[in-house]
């Protein structure tokens, strides 16, 4: 029998975010997995899998079981 590549909109996949492993909604994207976690998206910067994720690409970007989310947030002061 083949196998699909898309899960069920209910099941879970794990993810490593900023180092730590963290469950996501399959077919979840970068953005609602932020909003989530309650975190302001204009204050933080993105990359999965080690590739810089635009704010403008985060919707689109459907997380995949096993991806590496790192976020940044800026450093004020001085």
């Amino acid at each position: 029998m083949p196998s699909s590549n898309r899960a069920a909109s209910n099941d879970c996949i794990t993810v490593d975010f900023n180092g730590q492993p963290m469950n996501a909604r399959a077919g979840e994207s970068l953005a609602e997995f932020i909003d989530r976690l309650g975190k302001d998206p204009n204050q933080l910067a993105t990359a999965v899998n080690a590739e810089f994720v635009p704010r403008d690409m985060r919707k689109t970007l459907l997380l995949q079981q096993g991806d590496a989310i790192m976020t940044f947030e800026p450093i004020t002061g001085g």
